[in-house]
């Protein structure tokens, strides 16, 4: 062959899209191709997936043809020839490979036979003639020619053919002549054919075992759906009968097994073609446990008495594909029917979501980025959508009963069970996703459904390849990766609609009266999803989505999903119940149907905290238009201090009078504790930032109804009181760790103004402190605030309040020690702060005493500890189970700290401050407790603390023991997020069981420290 002088510079190959342009001008001379003559041919070479691997395939290729004239030629002159076989050369080195060693394969991508895809019957006559067999002489057992030429040359011979039928698809597949229902049928039926001719290979091998049986081969997963993949296990199941006359069934079986196992070798058996796929037989009855074969009895017999629901889903794509045609379909009237009565089974919604919830659990974490087939957003939740649906429907609609996914879907689609949108939507995700799995399988004819790791080596160019052969030319990494990123949110959002679909058609009215679930049908799901009251659940979900207005279409789009959350979440009626309460009172509002239509998340927390909790279902109710903080977590976190205060300020300006100036505050202070309950239920914000949070928007509450209140007084008595007056914060409010169920301690310290009289002075700040009571207790909307001065000098026999002298007075002559104690929490909050510090100066003394509490005040504190919790524990409470005075429960904890600051707050500076958690950690960094002891005690701590604040969300009222109903529990466990189907003891024992083995730990601790001298 002559060859051209080749001009193309490596700069202008580069711009054409070869990697390295000095070797591809190179190569391009050793080739012989010119840009003039061949100018087609270095076009295309230029646009294959990957142009630098095309042009060196197609010099392999022309180095092992006989006439590589005739080949360059029929390139320039046949652009379909040059087509398929420059995107074959660029895309899979495999495929390559195969026509490097048949170089006259080429000519297989040329003409009418290269461009027409062939039928079944074609490929199985095929694939019979290539190792010697009839397709004619006997239908239900061709036999093939027995071997006389050494090593089995049929095999090889076999194997060959296949791989020529695989090039000829990969070349209409690769040019976009053939789509993806086309590919996935051809390489089903391929396999099939491959599977009859190895068949016929057994039988000529082993004619006595044949003749004693007849063996059908039942094609499951995407061979039986007619969906395969260019390389993936061929899943079949084997059922076998004696043939006519033979009266020994047992010896029957015997034979069949050893023809399926001799037929399961010859496609899997590595050879100089290597190795087509392995035939995967696991899918049969008991598994790989089971016989290889059984008859068609024994077959029955499985299903109807121990066959699990998964395998009633395998069984939707199982159809005969090679073998007795007549006993594979004596399989199929068999086994169908109960196929579509599965979806009637207990707990049948429950274990199809628990096998999802199995396969994405078990991805390794590594690769669960890069898996397109098993990871959310991937194939299988495309594939599980849409099989729970035919499952569902297809009992009464046989119309369904496709075990092919996008004949499956556009079924769906017309006959109503689908949105048309949706479906397109899925279908379009699903060719995507099969495309991208079939490029990255052709490349070199091996499994996988994993994208290159962009940081190994070779990765990016893998990627880049990928890209290129999607048709993405600009970047081709970049564009890829953000439609796969799209792509599999796209498949996530429709999934978890579709997943839970077929709840909606019991309620929802569709259009040109679509069959839909009957009530008892759709109250069958209801319950099975763990609904208590499946006939309330759908008067409300016919509620929400009855007529034609724009809310109930859009509820009509939600509520599918919504059930599917509502389920997981622990209450689900009480959730249902409540979404239908805020819908009708936020429906009408184009922003909330907005919002609900465009952030689908919204939803879904709305379905999660409204199945769980009481507390803020009540909040929601009391102000609908809350929901809207659901859309960002950045609404959800804890507001500054200051802005809570300025936000305070604006709402007393904006109001003449007292009552409502505070009721706008008070709806300021429910709002943030709806902020504060939602953050914590969706676990925006852990255990301490709730304390933190409740204690801030207290203190702002109090600050600014403290303002008013003295402003209500000045303008009743006509002048402005004559002394100033400080809120001293007490308990957990002044340690910072108040919960939803913590009153707000407080003690009222004031100090006369200079020349005031002390008792009209007095008698003015009394008044202060009964109107600021009044204002923050007044019944309203949003909830009171109560102030609990109980803890005042001579408690609820004491004076409400006090001068600064007169406590100077007291702490000095009839302090206590228990008074000692409960000052370690003293915080001024609100009111004159100057007097707040000189109340701090005063008390620091008696709760940092100089050398610390003595030996007597010591015993008296544990009497006063033991004397609390004999008669302070509720009559019938659970030691065990009582968060606040409960074996290791927060009181536990607490007088731990609190010992150690009055013993050594005078000589440890970190030691004086009101939190609980600062003061074991001051401990521990003083070497005054073990640094193990003080893990023990902020673990019980923070998990009391956590418990006690979940009892109050979920029931909406307050409770210091985790309840005693086994619902309560149930719902309790799920918002401290125990699942059931995480172990098998349930959720609600792992909870208790957590919670006592926690707790026994700080109380032995507890015992040790606190009893030790």
């Amino acid at each position: 062959m002559a060859r051209e002088t080749f001009t193309l510079t490596a700069g202008a190959l580069a711009r054409r899209g070869f990697g390295d342009g000095a070797r591809a001008a190179r190569l391009m001379q050793d080739c012989g191709l010119a840009p003039g003559h061949h100018a087609g041919v270095v076009d295309e070479l230029g646009a294959a997936p990957d142009a630098d691997q095309a042009l060196l395939g197609l010099s392999r290729l022309l180095d092992c043809c006989a006439e590589p004239g005739d080949l360059l030629e029929a390139l320039t002159a046949d652009p379909d020839l040059r087509a398929r076989l420059v995107k074959v050369l660029g895309a899979s080195t495999a495929l390559t490979d195969h026509l490097v060693r048949h170089p006259g394969d080429w000519r297989e991508l040329r003409g009418a036979d290269a461009a027409r895809a062939p039928g079944p019957s074609e490929l199985r006559a095929g694939m019979l003639h290539i190792v010697g067999a009839d397709p004619n002489s006997d239908p239900a057992a061709p036999v093939a020619a027995r071997n006389t030429d050494g090593p089995d040359v049929r095999a090889h011979a076999l194997r060959v053919a296949y791989h020529r039928r695989v090039l000829r698809l990969a070349g209409r597949d690769l040019t976009g002549a053939a789509d993806l229902e086309t590919v996935g049928a051809e390489l089903a039926d391929l396999a099939a054919s491959v599977l009859e001719a190895a068949l016929a290979i057994a039988r000529a091998d082993d004619p006595e075992q044949a003749a004693l049986c007849r063996l059908a081969v039942i094609g499951m997963g995407k061979c039986g759906g007619r969906e395969l993949n260019y390389v993936s296990d061929v899943d079949v199941v084997f059922v076998a009968e004696p043939a006519d006359g033979v009266e020994d069934e047992q010896a029957a079986m015997r034979a069949a097994s050893r023809l399926a196992a001799e037929m399961m070798r010859l496609p899997s058996e590595t050879a100089s073609e290597g190795t087509l796929w392995q035939v995967d037989a696991a899918l049969r009855p008991e598994g790989k446990n089971g016989p290889l074969v059984r008859g068609l009895s024994g077959h029955v017999a499985y299903y109807q008495r121990w066959a699990k629901t998964w395998e009633f889903q395998a069984l939707l794509k199982a159809r005969p594909i090679a073998g007795d045609p007549d006993l594979g379909a004596a399989y199929a009237a068999e086994i169908e029917p109960m196929v579509w009565r599965a979806a009637g089974r207990d707990n049948f919604v429950d274990d199809v979501q628990s096998m999802r919830r199995r396969v994405v659990a078990h991805i390794p974490p590594a690769e669960s980025e890069r898996e397109i087939k098993l990871s959310r957003g991937g194939l299988r939740d495309i594939e599980f959508s849409v099989q729970l649906l035919q499952l569902v429907h297809g009992r009464a609609d046989p119309a369904l009963r496709s075990g092919n996914t996008l004949a499956a879907l556009e079924a769906l689609s017309q006959k109503g069970y689908v949105g048309r949108d949706d479906a397109a939507g899925l279908a379009d995700a699903y060719r995507f996703l099969r495309r991208v799995e079939h490029l990255l399988q052709l490349s070199r004819l091996r499994r996988t459904h994993l994208l290159p790791d962009p940081d190994s080596p070779d990765g990016s160019e893998q990627l880049r390849r990928l890209g290129r052969a999607l048709g993405y030319a600009a970047n081709p990494v970049t564009e890829f990766m953000a439609a796969w990123r799209r792509v599999a949110g796209d498949v996530r959002r429709l999934h978890e609609k579709l997943f839970y679909r077929p709840l909606l058609h019991a309620v929802a009215r569709l259009p040109e009266g679509e069959a839909r679930l009957t009530p008892e049908q759709a109250g069958e799901r209801l319950s099975a999803l763990g609904f208590a009251d499946p006939a309330g659940a759908l008067r409300h979900l016919d509620t929400l989505t009855s007529g034609v207005s724009r809310r109930a279409a859009i509820q009509r789009t939600l509520m599918p999903v919504m059930l599917g959350w509502f389920a997981d979440a622990p209450d689900p009626d009480t959730g249902l119940l409540a979404f239908r309460q805020v819908s009708e009172a936020l429906g009408g509002t184009p922003w909330y149907l907005r919002l609900l239509r465009d952030d689908i998340r919204v939803a879904e927390r709305m379905a999660w905290v409204l199945g769980t909790s009481r507390y803020v279902t009540e909040l929601l109710l009391r102000a609908p238009e809350a929901v809207g903080v659901l859309a960002d977590d950045a609404e959800l976190v804890q507001r500054s201090t200051r802005a809570l205060e300025a936000e305070a300020d604006a709402a007393l300006r904006r109001h003449g009078t007292a009552e409502n100036a505070v009721a706008a505050v008070r709806a300021l202070r429910r709002r943030e504790l709806l902020r504060t309950a939602l953050a914590d239920l969706l676990e925006v914000s852990p255990v301490e930032s709730v304390g933190d949070a409740l204690t801030a928007i207290t203190a702002v509450t109090v600050e600014a109804a403290l303002r008013t209140a003295r402003a209500r007084v000045a303008d009743q008595r006509g002048e402005e009181p004559q002394t100033r007056l400080c809120v001293v914060a007490m308990g957990r409010f002044g340690g910072g760790e108040l919960s939803y169920a913590s009153d707000a301690d407080v003690m009222f310290v004031h100090e006369p103004l200079p020349g005031a009289a002390t008792a009209a002075a007095t008698e003015s700040a009394i008044a202060i402190v009964r109107e600021l009571r009044r204002l923050l207790e007044m019944p309203a909307y949003d909830p009171p605030l109560l102030l609990d001065a109980d803890l005042r000098p001579e408690g609820r026999s004491g004076a409400m309040v006090r001068t600064l002298d007169s406590y100077a007075a007291y702490y000095r002559r009839w302090s206590s020690t228990w008074e000692s104690q409960a000052l370690l929490r003293a915080a001024p909050i609100a009111g004159d702060m100057d007097l707040g510090a000189r109340f701090i100066e005063l008390v620091d003394p008696l709760r940092y005493p100089e050398g610390g509490v003595g030996d007597s005040q010591v015993r008296e504190i544990r009497k006063l500890k033991a004397r609390m919790e004999a008669e302070r524990l509720p009559r019938g409470a659970d030691p065990a189970t009582h968060t606040k005075l409960g074996r290791g429960g927060l009181s536990d904890v607490e007088w731990v700290a609190q010992l150690l600051q009055l013993r050594h707050g005078h000589e440890v500076p970190g030691l004086r401050t009101t939190g609980t958690i600062e003061a074991l950690h001051a401990a521990v960094g003083a070497g005054l407790l073990d640094p193990e002891d003080g893990a023990t005690l902020e673990t019980s701590w923070r998990l009391a603390a956590r418990v006690r604040g979940a009892v109050m969300l979920v029931r909406g009222k307050p409770s210091d023991s985790i309840p005693k109903s086994l619902r309560d529990q149930a719902i309790l466990a799920g918002a401290l997020g125990y699942r059931d189907d995480d172990e098998d003891e349930g959720a609600v024992g792992r909870m208790v069981q957590d919670y006592r083995q926690v707790t026994r730990r700080a109380r032995t601790v507890m015992e040790r420290v606190f009893y030790d001298d």
